[in-house]
């Protein structure tokens, strides 16, 4: 594996999320449906309020068209039952009319005063199937309109999809400067290319150290076409215990009621299930050793019963955390970790993890801060 410094210089602090199951994604047993932890507004603001009392910094906030919670509306409900930590809101572009979609994001951003996050996405719609250069297609016009709406007096765009001209963004120019951070994953040229020209933190899925250095490098070198610097995150499962037998018995027992067909189900119901992404935590998963390990602590057994992020680091404290080292060293400065259940593993992550870090929240470090001035127009240069 190379290390390569090819993100921003400081890294002695991590933004560390969790993640708020909103889409009928918590289990007991893994693959189990259980009306406890079905994706209800009483379940999933807890497991917000429960985040933020352990010290999290962020969390994500997926999205689905099948169940679950709506994004954006629980974003709005969480603003004022919390008061420190960020929202990472996922928006499936093409959902919403891009000019509704800038002024919401903006109103949301003054509700969260300055604490929102947004995790852009590319997928299809129900009953509708596109090829993936016009996906990403979309999601780079939606990103670009956005960011007109959020510093200019006007939006002035002509793009292949949407076509705007004229329209007065006032009063949408959101709490922070330039707006919330784009958090963004995708493995194709055209996703890798547009997060290097747009967003600011390129998200993966777990593999192995020596595929997320190579992938990191890839972004890397698009990113310096465009004379910028992302941050680097890492969307993985926890099972974190006071010892590594604890944490592997935990796993075990995880996926000991599961069926191999309830859990294909699972995994067939995301749109994105046929993506280069979940395509690649499938191998990991057929390369993986009889105990379902790809890396000494990196496990692939949740991937049994879920789309996309398909693997858990499992282990001791100092384990887990000897891990996290490794992926900082490497140029990784953000973490969305989740578990199963999630309000369990929320505290054992807060209670033997996140102690041992030093967190930061990633806005603060963009310097997106409020502002009583006009935004300014975002150029193409370093974000920093």
């Amino acid at each position: 594996m190379t290390i390569v410094p090819i993100t921003s210089p400081d890294l002695d602090a991590a933004e560390v999320s969790w993640f708020s199951a909103l889409c009928s994604d918590d289990y007991q047993y893994l693959g189990v449906p259980d009306g406890a932890l079905r994706s209800s507004w009483d379940h999933c603001s807890e497991i917000v309020k429960r985040s933020e009392a352990n010290g999290f910094r962020n969390i994500l906030c997926p999205s689905s068209y099948q169940v679950g919670q709506d994004t954006l509306s629980f974003v709005a409900g969480c603003a004022p039952i919390t008061e420190t930590i960020n929202m990472l809101a996922a928006v499936r572009c093409g959902e919403m009319q891009p000019i509704m979609l800038a002024r919401t994001i903006a109103t949301l951003d003054h509700m969260m005063q300055g604490r929102l996050t947004v995790n852009i996405i590319s997928s299809d719609f129900p009953g509708q199937t596109e090829e993936s250069s016009y996906r990403y297609q979309r999601s780079r016009e939606v990103v670009e309109i956005l960011k007109q709406a959020w510093t200019q007096d006007e939006i002035n765009f002509e793009g292949q999809i949407y076509n705007f001209q004229g329209l007065t963004t006032d009063p949408v120019k959101p709490y922070q400067t330039g707006g919330p951070l784009l958090y963004f994953g995708g493995y194709s040229p055209d996703a890798v290319d547009l997060c290097a020209q747009h967003c600011d933190v390129y998200l993966m899925w777990p593999e192995t150290k020596d595929e997320l250095a190579m992938r990191m490098k890839t972004v890397a070198k698009q990113a310096n076409v465009y004379d910028r610097t992302l941050d680097y995150g890492l969307r993985v499962h926890m099972i974190v215990r006071d010892t590594e037998a604890e944490a592997r018995e935990y796993a075990r027992e995880l996926v000991s009621k599961l069926d191999d067909e309830q859990g294909t189900a699972i995994r067939d119901r995301a749109l994105d299930s046929t993506s280069l992404g979940v395509s690649k935590q499938a191998k990991n998963r057929e390369l993986a050793d009889m105990d379902g390990f790809i890396e000494p602590h990196l496990w692939t057994g949740v991937g049994r019963a879920r789309s996309g992020c398909g693997a858990a680091l499992v282990g001791s404290a100092d384990q887990v955390l000897s891990e996290i080292e490794a992926y900082q060293k490497m140029g990784i400065r953000a973490f969305i970790f989740s578990g199963y259940p999630h309000l369990d593993e929320c505290d054992y992550v807060g209670k033997l993890v996140l102690p041992e870090m030093k967190t930061c929240s990633l806005p603060h470090e963009y310097g997106r801060v409020p502002s009583a001035a006009p935004a300014t127009p975002l150029g193409n240069g370093p974000r920093r």
